[in-house]
């Protein structure tokens, strides 16, 4: 405890249950949203998911994750973690690459309302999983925005919670402390992460590694502090491969900035010392980005497979199969649109990148007619037009990872297919400028 005139009953001031609270809250919806069954059930689903949204009950049940074999999750309702929401934490900007031109609040309000009628998540008419679209978007639009675009970022000001001052009146954590703590709640990594592989931490998330878990050995998983969510998750996925240290790059620079907050011992942070902080919110935010579009990268990989899976499957008449890989590639197409637009959310205006980004991936995956929805009427009914045509689409794709490498300089690259960028160009007629992006 560093705060001084603290004389309450505290002994450790890391804290940062709200973000874990959200994290479960985002996991939870996410379960729920694959529920609907096709309309019947609708406002009975649509108001389940924005209970959890909008925090409005902190009795509620956690949906996910929860107990699986022997990996045994310590907390079962929402009220043992946080009494906490996701919608008053969603982005206020415009969400660009969502048809509308909504708020990160008012678009995951919108795909919440729309899931909740489909069958299972899906909407065939439209190609949109709803699964993947919320949970990949509320990751950006709440956790890395929140991080990196408030927490590391005007938090981090001389006179924005100050080190010399609790939080709020009556907490017994200092302004910066708390500050650093959420953005880490935020990124969702286990409190002992320097202590396992990525492999390890890829597999606490997957609930298969009940060892690598549980720090205290006590036989269960508290989520406040055992457990690997979101970004920290993808993070340990990329890393896994060989190529890169995203996750322990991330992690050492939220221990080495607390440490050097708890260091200061309640006084205020000189120039010095909180220009060390800027710096390693810096190395934090820049590695989290390049994790995000990594996920863009790998997407838009699966996504041309798929597409060539597509051809052909309709080339040799195989409807039962065609509609499975229809399935499969609308569920990868969902991921990389919830990354594209998280990519979008953070302290940077990605200016040039993101309408790239946005007219390449388009508003929809293209459909088995070559039409996509590319906007939204004034009664929030989507609107449809004739795509580019399969070839040019999958070109797009790659034009995406390379403009992945480009701009972020990914370099784990998973789903690589850019070598094939200059043969499809060229059967295409050679579009391979970046005039065409």
């Amino acid at each position: 405890m560093t705060l001084k005139g603290y004389s309450g009953n505290k002994t450790n001031s890391v804290s940062y249950t709200g973000q874990i609270g959200r994290q479960v809250l985002h996991t939870s919806i996410k379960k729920l949203s694959s529920q609907g069954n096709g309309g019947a059930n609708a406002g009975k689903i649509k108001a389940e998911m924005m209970s959890y949204f909008g925090g409005t009950d902190k009795n509620k049940k956690i949906l996910s994750p929860v107990d699986k074999g022997d990996f045994n999750i310590k907390q079962e309702t929402m009220k043992e973690i946080s009494n906490t929401n996701l919608a008053g934490k969603a982005s206020k900007g415009v969400v660009n690459g969502w048809p509308g031109q909504m708020t990160g609040k008012e678009t995951l309000a919108f795909m919440i309302d729309k899931a909740a009628s489909t069958n299972k998540g899906f909407d065939p008419s439209t190609g949109y999983d709803y699964i993947q679209l919320i949970s990949k978007f509320t990751m950006g639009a709440v956790f890395y925005h929140q991080a990196c675009d408030n927490y590391l970022d005007e938090k981090m000001g001389a006179d924005n919670k100050p080190n010399n001052k609790p939080y709020k009146e009556g907490k017994h954590y200092t302004g910066k402390e708390h500050s650093w703590d959420e953005a880490f709640g935020y990124f969702g990594a286990a409190a002992h992460t320097l202590k396992l592989t990525p492999e390890q931490s890829y597999n606490v998330a997957k609930m298969k590694d009940l060892e690598a878990a549980d720090a205290n050995g006590d036989g269960m998983i508290d989520l406040l502090s055992e457990m690997t969510f979101a970004h920290s998750y993808y993070a340990s996925a990329f890393d896994k491969g060989g190529k890169t240290n995203y996750l322990a790059t991330i992690t050492k620079a939220f221990v080495d900035g607390r440490q050097l907050i708890a260091d200061a011992n309640g006084e205020a942070l000189s120039d010095a010392e909180r220009g060390k902080l800027v710096n390693l919110a810096g190395v934090i935010c820049s590695n989290w980005e390049k994790v995000i579009a990594e996920a863009v990268f790998k997407y838009a990989g699966s996504v041309y497979n798929d597409i060539t899976k597509l051809e052909e499957l309709v080339a040799s008449n195989s409807d039962s199969d065609t509609k499975k890989a229809f399935r499969t590639y609308a569920k990868h197409w969902g991921e990389l649109k919830g990354f594209a637009m998280s990519l979008q959310t953070g302290k940077y205006n990605l200016g040039e990148t993101a309408t790239k980004l946005n007219r390449m991936i388009g508003m929809g995956p293209l459909l088995m007619n070559a039409s996509q929805v590319t906007g939204m009427n004034s009664s929030g009914e989507y609107l449809k037009d004739e795509g580019s045509g399969w070839g040019e689409y999958k070109l797009h794709m790659l034009k995406v990872q390379k403009l992945m490498v480009d701009a972020f300089q990914v370099e784990a690259r998973n789903k690589d297919k850019l070598s094939d960028m200059s043969n499809l160009a060229e059967k295409l007629g050679g579009s391979n400028s970046s005039e065409n992006d």
